[in-house]
């Protein structure tokens, strides 16, 4: 990270601990924790955890196992506070309750830095609307962690997050931000790994790419190729265990294709469908212009059996 300016970012000792046994100040707090290895979470964010009055979470039992790990008593039953999709409705308003009347209220998610692909927006900004205090303890993110891992490049990036589960759907979302000038970075599941990463090489082309899992965990892994290759790999060897984020370079990453690379694509194509919706494929796969390439479609379609000349 660079700052602004050439003066380095000045740090307040001060504000790591408070005395211990002083309450914290009503606000809202969100609290990155761990993504895999428990020896990531901050001296402060132990601190944050470990006083405040309400721990909203995702799920009870994720954050309980750790603050049992991180050696946080738990308190009383009412400490923790399901906090998800399928209440936030309901629980915002205890939540700003509890805050104005004088609380303290860490916001965790199961992993990671909350409000990244996971509830928590509208809760910020209801906070924003009514006055009530904001304030972030930061820390570990795995899609900046696999952006960080990828060797692709940093400077600009575009985080979709999870792509819709249907295949039509998929490639449609994949469409639209397509053209994006910055490094994707994606949040995927292991069954749906290699469909995903088959849509991203069809309409995103062979780009760069990278897939990480495990990030910070014993198994930790960042296999990085073509989407044709990622693709390929683990259609073949299945899918993966753990938290996954696929990382695709830019518009322009993509290594030049070849004479040859075109010409066998486009007998793939012809194989399957028209001249036209041959050309087509193979032009946003490749980066050629797409009338040069229907031009050579024509040539292969013509030529005996169809063979690369």
């Amino acid at each position: 990270m660079t700052c602004s300016s050439d003066d380095p970012p000045e740090i307040a000792a001060k504000d790591v601990r408070a005395p211990d046994g002083a309450p914290l100040e009503a606000a809202l707090y969100l609290v990155s924790t761990p993504i895999g290895n428990a020896g990531d979470i901050s001296t402060r964010a132990h601190d944050v955890l470990a006083r405040a009055d309400l721990i909203a979470c995702e799920d009870t039992r994720v954050t309980g196992k750790l603050l049992m790990i991180l050696g946080i008593k738990r308190g009383d039953s009412g400490r923790l506070l399901a906090y998800h999709d399928h209440n936030a409705a309901h629980r915002r308003p205890q939540i700003m309750e509890r805050i104005k009347s004088g609380g303290s209220v860490a916001l965790v998610s199961d992993a990671g830095t909350p409000l990244v692909s996971d509830p928590g927006y509208k809760l910020v900004a209801a906070c924003v609307e009514e006055g009530v205090a904001v304030t972030a303890v930061p820390g570990p993110s795995a899609p900046l962690m696999a952006l960080t891992l990828s060797g692709l490049p940093t400077d600009r990036f575009f985080f979709q997050g999870f792509l819709p589960a249907k295949g039509a759907a998929r490639r449609t979302a994949l469409a639209e931000i397509s053209a994006v000038p910055a490094t994707l970075i994606f949040m995927e599941s292991g069954p749906r790994l290699a469909a995903s990463l088959a849509d991203m090489a069809q309409v995103l082309g062979p780009r760069p790419a990278a897939v990480a899992r495990e990030l910070t965990k014993k198994f930790e892994e960042v296999r990085r190729g073509t989407l044709d290759d990622l693709a390929a790999h683990y259609a073949e060897a299945g899918p993966p265990r753990g938290e996954i984020c696929v990382v695709t370079g830019p518009p322009g990453a993509e290594a030049q294709a070849t004479a040859a690379d075109i010409d066998a694509l486009l007998t793939e194509a012809l194989a399957k469908g028209s001249v036209k919706d041959a050309a087509a494929e193979v032009a946003a796969r490749t980066g050629q212009p797409r009338k040069a390439v229907y031009a050579r479609a024509l040539e292969l379609k013509r030529a005996p059996a169809h063979k690369p000349g």
